[in-house]
This record gives structure tokens, C-alpha cells and sequence, in this order.
């Protein structure tokens, strides 16, 4: 599988770990950067990069990283048609995958230790879709809502109670 990633400075060493371990583990990464360790360095440059590359390459997915993983999932979801998840364990990652049909895992990078976040994406990357109807339904509704649909239909429950 092809594997977009990006990062920031502070998920620089686990991407360059990742980029190894996903050659040898028979995918084919691609890296939108850094490629060098800047302190200053802006997340979005590369997550951004990373997701659009996921977006644009159907079958693919991606990983973005930085310190804690919330920016970078943040920056990964401004794309259009990328679900990125934070993963903080082994069944968040399956549960974004399975659930959500996620094609971005964020990961943090000073929140684990390098063998829990490389066993996270070996999870997110392993896991399939479950293609349940209602995770199909709940997709559906959100993918409808990013192209400018609207709002979802509130059920009978919630009528006369706008949030």
C-alpha cells in the first residue's frame, strides 16, 4: 500500500523510523516532509501535503505526526475527503479504521514510545473497514455535509429541541 506521510519536528525521528519499517514491512511510502529538523518548523506545510496526497491517490492511506497528533489530525481533516483519526492505542487505531473508514492516522509522537506508535499504525494499516451499514450511513452524512449539503436531517427524537 502506498503510505503518504508528514509530520513536524517534533514526529521527525518516528516518520524516518516509519519510512523504514513501512518499506519493510511492503509498502511504499511517500514522504512530504520535513526533511530536516527545524524547530520552528509548521505542521500544516507537510499534513496538509500528506492528506492531499492520500486524497488524490484512491487506495492509499497516510500518517501524520507531531507532538501530541491533535494539530496535525486537525490540518489532515481540512482536506477533502480525508478522515484522519487520532490513534492512542492499538483499538483506537482498529476502531478508526473499522468504524470510520479513516484514511489518515495521527499519531503523537511525544505522548508513546516508538514501539507503541509503530504497533498503532501496523494495526490502523492492517485493519479493513467493517462496512457496516450505520458506519456506512454516518460517512455518508458526513461526506454529504463537506460538499456543501447541509446539515443532516435531525431524527424524530431531537424535533423541537435545535441544538
Amino acid at each position: 500500500m502506498r503510505v503518504h506521510l508528514g509530520s513536524d519536528h517534533a514526529g521527525l525521528e518516528l516518520k524516518e523510523h516509519l519510512l523504514d519499517w513501512l518499506r519493510e514491512n511492503g509498502h511504499e511510502p511517500v514522504d512530504h516532509g520535513p526533511f530536516v529538523y527545524d524547530a520552528l518548523d509548521d505542521y500544516p506545510v507537510f499534513c496538509l501535503r500528506a492528506a492531499e496526497g492520500v486524497a488524490s491517490d484512491p487506495g492509499s492511506a497516510g500518517i501524520v505526526i507531531g507532538g501530541s497528533g491533535n494539530g496535525e489530525q486537525i490540518a489532515a481533516n481540512k482536506v477533502a475527503g480525508i478522515r484522519a483519526a487520532l490513534a492512542w492505542s492499538n483499538e483506537t487505531a482498529a476502531l478508526a479504521r473499522e468504524h470510520n473508514d479513516a484514511n489518515v492516522i495521527s499519531v503523537g509522537g511525544r505522548m508513546h514510545t516508538l514501539e507503541e506508535l509503530t504497533g498503532f499504525v501496523e494495526v490502523f494499516l492492517s485493519t479493513p473497514f467493517s462496512g457496516d451499514e450505520r458506519h456506512v450511513r454516518r460517512i455518508a452524512m458526513m461526506s454529504s455535509y463537506e460538499t456543501g449539503a447541509g446539515l443532516p436531517p435531525l431524527p424524530a427524537s431531537a424535533q423541537g429541541h435545535d441544538a
